[in-house]
C-alpha cells in the first residue's frame, strides 16, 4: 500500500511523501487493514523500526484534522518523550480546519498541577507517571482526549513502571469510553489477551526492514540461527571485542551491552585502545571535536575525562551515571557514525532508538542484591535484539551471545535464541505498589464507595488475568492502612479522602512515605538541624534506589551514626539485632551524607572521589530530595509546624542548587547557579543589591560573566543600565568569554 491510498488528509500524504516515504512497510498494512485508521482500538507488536511510529502519527493526525480530538503519546522515559516531542513537532505546518497549526505539548515533570495549559495543545507528550499525576489533579482537558498512544506497552510486566501504565490505561478507558487505545511493542507474547483487556484488535508480526540473525559466540566462531556460521579473527583475547572489530572492519557499528556500569566503562577503554589506530584523520578531528565538547558541557569529572577520552578513539561508554547532556552527546555521536563500538548497561534497551550493525551481550546474567546471580528474562533479551540492524545502511543486523564452553553455548540456543519471550503478567496487585492508586482513587473523587473501587480496580489488567476477587482482598488490606494512617474515612461503604490523604495524592508520593514524613516532623531530633531533615528524608521509599555503602564506608558511617545520634529522627536501628535494618539504616545515612556535600557545595568530582556517586545519579538524588523537601514542607504547613516552614524552604534551595546559605538569594538569579553565585560572592556581590548597585564592567570582570549574562543579571536585581554602559561593556569583555561560561555552566544548568 503506498501512501497515496491512505485514507487521510492530504496535508498528511504531502508531509510524509516530503519525508520519503511513499511506501508502507507490510506491519504498516496490517494495522491499517485491522481498522486502526477507523477508530479501532489495536495493540501493535512489531520489531524495532518496523514502521509503529509512523501508525501512531497516522491515528493521532486522522483525530487531530478529521475528528476535532486530542491525543496523548504515553512515553516510560523522560527522555524517550523528550525524543518524540522533537518528532512530532514537525506537524506544525500541517493546519486544522479552523485555520491553525497543529500544536504539541510536552510535559514530564511538575507533579503537584494539573498543567492547565496543556489544554492548548493537539498532541500531548507525557511520561506515564505525568499522566497519573494529571489524572490525580483531574486535569479537565484530559476528558477531551480522544485517542491514547501507548509506547513500549510491554513494560505492563515491569514492577516498578507496569502497574502505573496499567492504571493510567483503565482510567483513562473509564472517564472517555470512547477513546481509541493504541498499545505499540516491540515484543508481546499475548498480545490477543492484552487485546481483550482494551477492547483491541491485534497485529504480532516478525517482519523488520532490516533482517536479524540471532547467533551464539564459542571458541571462535559465531553460529546462527540460520545455520550459517563464520570465525572470529582472535586478535585481542577478548571474545566481545573481537566481534565488535571484525563487525567494524566491514563497515558497520557495534553496540555492547555489559552487565555493569564499571564494565561498561573498562569495555569503552578497550574498545578505545583498539579502534584509535583505525580512525583516519578526519574521523580524528572530528571525534576530538566532540570530546571537547563533552569537557565543555557541565563540570569537568573523572568520569566525563574518561568518556572524552574514549570518544577521541572512536569508542565510548553510557550508563545511567552519566548526566543527560553526556549521554545525548553519545546518542548523537554513536547514531551519526562517529562513535563505533559502544558499551552500554541494559538501561539503553529500555527505549532509546540506537541502533548498530551488530548487538553483543557481553553476559546474560545480572546481579541483584539479595538474590545472587540470575539469567535475564527472554523478553529483555529480545529488547536487546531489536537494537540491531541500521535501516538504510546495514543489509542486515545480528545479536551475539557469549557462551565460555559448548554446553552453555546449546543451553542459550535453545534458551533464548529460539525461545519465545515470556508472557506479559500485570504486577499491579502487591500491597505496597497497590497504596498510592487506591488513594489516588478516592482523592481525585473517582471511587466514593468500597463497590466503586472495587469496580474500578476490577477493569485493571490485573483483574483480567487472574479475576476481580483476587485483588479485592489486597485492596481490603490498602483501606485498612489508609484509614489507620488518617488519609481515608470510612462511613459504612462509603469512602472520602481526609485533607491529609488528598494532599499526599496531589504531591504524588508514595502514603509511606507522607507517613514517615509526618511522624519525623511530630517526633523531632533533640537536634533539629538540616541533618535532621535530610536523614528523615533519606528514610522515604520515594527516595530508594540509594547509594549503597562500600567496603570501609560501612564502620565509617558506624561511627558518624554515633556522634549524629541526637539529630536522627527515630530510633536507630541495632546492628546485632536487626542486621538488615541497619544496613538500610546506614544506606540513608550516605545518601544524608552525600546530600550534605552537595548543599555544601562539593564538587560532583569531589562527591565521585570520596562517595563513588556518579554524576547522573547524583542528579537524581537531587531532584528526589528537593521534592521531598518541598513534600515535607506541604505537609508541615498541613499539621500546623510553622516554624519548620522557613527552615524547609532554605534547604529545598540549597538541595536544588546546590550551595550554602548564603548563596541562597543570588542563585534566585536566572543564570546563576552555584559556580556563578560563588564567584560572585567572592568578588564582594553578597546581594541583590549589591549586584543592583555594580556597573557592568564590574560584573563582566568576574570570570565566565560576559556582557549579555552582565545584562541579564542586573536588570534582574532592578538596575539601571545606560546605552553608553552598555556599549562599553560589549567592548570591554572578549567575545570568547560568552563560549567558557559553557564550561562553567553549573550542575543543574547542565541538565
Amino acid at each position: 500500500m503506498r501512501v497515496r491510498e491512505l485514507s487521510v488528509d492530504p496535508q498528511v500524504v504531502q508531509q510524509l511523501e516530503g519525508e520519503g516515504l511513499d511506501q508502507l512497510y507490510p506491519p504498516q498494512e496490517d494495522a491499517i487493514h485491522a481498522g486502526v485508521l477507523e477508530g479501532k482500538n489495536l495493540v501493535l507488536a512489531s520489531p524495532t523500526a518496523s514502521g509503529k511510529t509512523l501508525v501512531a502519527e497516522l491515528c493521532i493526525l486522522k483525530h487531530i484534522l478529521e475528528k476535532n480530538g486530542k491525543a496523548i503519546y504515553l512515553a516510560p522515559l523522560r527522555a524517550l518523550a523528550s525524543e518524540k516531542f522533537k518528532d512530532f513537532q514537525r506537524f506544525s505546518s500541517i493546519k486544522k480546519p479552523s485555520g491553525s497549526p497543529v500544536r504539541v505539548g510536552v510535559s514530564t515533570g511538575d507533579y503537584d498541577s494539573s498543567d492547565p495549559w496543556l489544554g492548548r495543545y493537539d498532541i500531548i507528550v507525557s511520561t506515564n507517571e505525568k499522566a497519573d499525576s494529571l489524572l490525580r489533579h483531574r486535569a479537565p482537558w484530559m476528558n477531551e482526549l480522544s485517542l491514547v498512544v501507548a509506547d513500549e506497552i510491554h513494560l505492563l510486566t515491569e514492577h516498578e513502571r507496569g502497574p502505573t501504565l496499567e492504571v493510567v490505561l483503565t482510567r483513562l478507558t473509564e472517564i472517555n469510553p470512547n477513546i481509541q487505545v493504541l498499545a505499540l511493542s516491540a515484543t508481546v507474547r499475548n498480545a490477543e489477551e492484552l487485546g481483550e483487556w482494551l477492547r483491541a484488535g491485534s497485529v504480532t508480526t516478525e517482519w523488520r526492514p532490516v533482517p536479524l540473525k540471532e547467533g551464539i559466540y564459542h571458541d571462535g566462531q559465531l553460529q546462527f540461527r540460520d545455520g550459517s556460521s563464520r570465525i572470529i579473527p582472535s586478535g585481542t583475547k577478548t571474545p566481545v571485542l573481537d566481534i565488535a572489530l571484525e563487525v567494524l572492519a566491514t563497515g558497520g557499528q557495534a553496540l555492547i551491552f555489559t552487565e555493569t556500569r564499571r564494565s561498561a566503562v573498562e569495555m569503552g577503554r578497550k574498545a578505545s585502545v583498539a579502534v584509535k589506530p583505525r580512525l583516519s584523520k578526519i574521523e580524528d578531528r572530528s571525534l576530538n571535536t566532540i570530546a571537547e565538547r563533552v569537557l565543555s558541557s557541565g563540570e569537568k569529572t573523572r568520569l566525563s575525562e574518561a568518556l572524552a577520552g574514549q570518544i577521541s578513539a572512536g569508542a565510548g561508554f553510557h550508563h545511567a551515571g552519566l548526566t543527560g547532556t553526556h549521554r545525548g552527546i553519545v546518542e548523537t555521536s554513536f547514531r551519526d557514525g562517529r562513535i563505533k563500538i559502544l558499551a552500554a548497561t541494559p538501561t539503553l534497551a529500555a527505549g532509546v532508538n540506537l541502533p548498530a550493525r551488530t548487538v553483543v551481550i557481553s553476559s546474560y546474567e545480572r546481579f541483584e542484591s539479595g538474590h545472587g546471580r540470575y539469567p535475564i528474562s527472554v523478553l529483555e533479551y529480545k529488547q536487546f535484539c531489536g537494537r540491531a540492524g541500521r535501516p538504510k545502511y546495514d543489509k542486515y543486523g545480528e545479536s551475539v551471545l557469549i557462551a565460555r564452553n559448548q554446553d552453555e553455548a546449546d543451553w542459550l540456543m535453545e534458551n533464548y535464541v529460539l525461545a519465545q519471550p515470556e508472557k506479559l503478567w500485570s504486577k499491579l496487585a502487591v500491597e505496597t505498589i497497590l497504596r498510592p492508586h487506591v488513594l489516588a482513587t478516592i482523592a481525585a473523587g473517582y471511587a466514593k464507595t468500597e463497590e466503586g473501587l472495587y469496580t474500578f480496580f476490577g477493569r485493571t489488567f490485573y483483574a483480567h488475568q487472574y479475576g476481580p476477587r483476587m485483588i479485592k482482598g489486597k485492596i481490603g488490606e490498602v483501606l485498612k492502612f489508609l484509614a489507620g494512617q488518617e488519609m481515608v474515612e470510612e462511613d459504612g461503604r462509603e469512602l472520602a479522602a481526609t485533607k491529609f490523604g488528598k494532599r499526599v495524592s496531589e504531591l504524588y508520593i508514595d502514603p509511606m512515605s507522607a507517613v514517615i514524613l509526618r511522624d519525623g516532623l511530630y517526633n523531632r531530633a533533640k537536634k533539629m538541624t538540616d541533618f535532621s531533615l535530610l536523614h528523615l528524608i533519606s528514610k522515604t521509599p520515594d527516595l530508594a534506589p540509594r547509594p549503597r555503602p562500600r567496603g570501609s564506608e560501612f564502620d565509617k558511617l558506624g561511627v558518624l551514626a554515633a556522634s549524629h545520634s541526637d539529630e536522627f529522627m527515630g530510633e536507630v536501628p541495632n546492628q546485632f539485632e536487626d542486621p538488615i535494618a541497619y544496613d538500610e539504616f546506614l544506606s540513608q545515612l550516605k545518601a544524608t551524607l552525600v546530600l550534605t556535600d552537595w548543599t555544601n557545595e562539593f564538587s560532583e568530582d569531589q562527591i565521585l572521589e570520596t562517595r563513588k556517586v556518579e554524576p547522573g545519579d547524583l542528579l537524581r538524588l537531587v531532584q528526589g530530595t528537593e521534592w521531598l523537601v518541598f513534600a515535607a514542607q506541604e505537609l508541615g504547613r498541613l499539621f500546623g509546624h510553622k516554624d519548620l516552614l522557613g527552615p524547609m524552604e532554605m534547604l529545598r534551595v540549597r538541595v536544588a542548587k546546590g550551595v550554602k546559605p548564603e548563596l541562597v538569594k543570588l542563585v534566585s538569579l536566572d543564570g546563576v547557579g552555584r559556580v556563578r553565585a560563588r564567584m560572585l560572592y567572592g568578588a564582594g556581590l553578597k546581594s541583590i543589591d549589591d549586584i543592583k548597585e555594580r556597573s557592568l564592567t564590574e560584573l563582566t570582570s568576574i570570570p565566565s560573566i560576559g556582557p549579555s549574562l552582565a545584562k541579564k543579571i542586573k536588570e534582574q536585581a532592578g538596575g539601571l543600565i545606560k546605552a553608553e554602559e552598555w556599549e562599553k561593556a560589549k567592548s570591554t569583555k572578549p567575545a570568547e568569554t560568552e563560549q567558557q561560561q559553557v564550561v562553567l555552566t553549573d550542575y543543574e544548568d547542565a541538565e
